[in-house]
């Protein structure tokens, strides 16, 4: 079975599960930073951490638009816990042996170094990173996202999609690889 036909299967059946779940709740349970570190000891799962600032009408248009559907909230609030993170905040964090300040924080758009650190550098909002169940980062989104988009991701990773692809690219660089070393003989 190809994958985009696998992700449409999977997008129809979260569909139908979603109308019940969206009477019922119909918001993403978004999370500090810190209670989904308690709660990822507790029962692993990825994280999905939406990075934003005040002052992006990016960020709020998808407040407004995408994190309500009913198939992305499902999603969230099934597969990942969703964190929402103020890419300007001025406190500190302490993770992973390491302390993430905001250099400035009362400066005008200073980063925070955790911001910059899952962002590669790479400062624009809205973006999105997700993360594995051992925090280790596994895809970088950037922009305004429309639901399709953004739910084929979010159920491409929730449900370990990536890694059966992941598998399947080293088998074909081992194969690109033994055919060259067969051409040079």
């Amino acid at each position: 079975m190809r994958l985009s036909s696998l992700l449409l299967i999977s997008v129809l059946f979260f569909s139908v599960r979603t109308v019940n779940a969206q009477s019922e709740e119909g918001k993403i349970n978004w999370l500090t930073w810190e209670e989904a570190y308690a709660k990822q000891q507790k029962e692993p799962r990825k994280i999905f951490i939406d990075i934003y600032t005040d002052w992006c009408g990016w960020c709020k248009k998808m407040d407004q638009s995408t994190f309500q559907d009913p198939i992305v909230v499902n999603t969230l609030n099934e597969m990942y816990y969703p964190v929402k993170f103020d890419a300007e905040r001025k406190d500190t964090i302490n993770f992973n042996d390491h302390e993430f300040v905001n250099p400035k924080p009362n400066a005008r758009r200073s980063a925070h170094t955790f911001a910059v650190t899952l962002l590669e550098g790479q400062m624009s909002y809205p973006s999105y990173t997700i993360l594995d169940e051992n925090f280790n980062r596994i895809h970088i989104i950037k922009g305004f996202k429309r639901v399709p988009a953004l739910s084929g991701v979010l159920l491409f990773f929730g449900s370990n999609e990536h890694m059966g692809y992941l598998q399947y690219m080293n088998q074909q660089q081992k194969r690109q690889q033994k055919q060259q070393q067969t051409q040079n003989k």
